[in-house]
């Protein structure tokens, strides 16, 4: 299945001026819901492990693993750009092992982009995926998995509110340019703070998209759809600044129907898929 969204409509916003609306996602309810709500990119995350598997760290979600994840995600996309994560291994491992991985996402789980993380260290195996023909959303900055790079533990979001210096923005700034040379299609822009990332999407043709530590001086936002939403136990406790508290909600929804049942009274549900 292909997206209506395409690369070149994606790359074409930043040239108009226009921000780019990416979420992540990981299940088909929500890809359909994101997808009717308008969004340009769903990202499917490795940042399944932690988030909805309850895993320690980002580094232990397979492959085999991700291609089901996507599958369902691109079942519930008929409009927007799908891109998935590599987990950690294949770029690491080499080009051609990056090139086989991508390979498989296209084939088995029908993605239209695959995002690397940490691909300023893997130049070569962005430009041996670009040459496969398939799209490079390369991710860095201070990334979920490389964090340790900058002391910072194993996280799906490392340090929410821990930006990369000011002084590193030179640096980051030649990254994103030999990103770009090397053939990526997209950056993400992790934990970009405002100095270094308008100073990376100014430098570069292609759309700079961030997640946590982005802001308006980039292209575009990225963010995790159980973080927009509030859907996480902590938020039952801590109640986060989001645009809605789905884990009130669902606490409540679930409380009541508990109750209902307990009361001997009908119960309420049946959905359809």
């Amino acid at each position: 299945m292909s997206s209506q969204v395409t690369v070149p409509a994606v790359q074409a916003m930043k040239r108009a001026g226009r921000k780019i609306v990416g979420v992540v996602v990981w299940d088909y309810q929500m890809a359909r819901i994101v997808d009717r709500a308008g969004v340009d990119i769903v990202s499917v995350g490795d940042t399944v492990g932690v988030n909805l598997w309850g895993q320690p760290n980002p580094f232990e979600v397979t492959m085999d693993q991700m291609i089901v994840v996507a599958q369902a995600v691109r079942r519930g996309v008929t409009r927007a750009l799908v891109s998935c994560d590599f987990p950690f291994g294949p770029l690491q491992e080499g080009p051609a092992s990056a090139v086989r991985a991508a390979i498989r996402l296209v084939k088995e789980a029908g993605v239209d982009m695959v995002k690397l993380d940490g691909a300023a260290d893997h130049l070569d195996a962005v430009t041996a995926v670009d040459r496969a023909g398939i799209p490079v959303f390369a991710q860095f900055g201070i990334t979920p998995q490389t964090a340790l790079r900058y002391g910072l533990p194993y996280s799906a979001n490392p340090g929410s509110g821990a930006q990369v210096p000011a002084e590193m923005t030179e640096a980051l700034v030649e990254e994103a340019k030999r990103l770009e040379a090397a053939g990526a299609a997209l950056l993400n822009f992790t934990n970009s703070g405002p100095v270094a990332g308008a100073a990376v999407a100014g430098a570069v043709s292609i759309p700079v998209v961030g997640g946590h530590g982005g802001g308006p001086w980039l292209d575009g936002r990225m963010r995790m759809a159980t973080a927009a939403i509030g859907y996480a136990e902590s938020a039952l406790d801590d109640p986060p600044e989001t645009y809605a508290n789905v884990a009130r909600i669902s606490y409540d929804a679930i409380t009541a129907y508990a109750e209902d049942v307990r009361a001997g009274q009908q119960i309420k549900g049946g959905l359809r898929a």
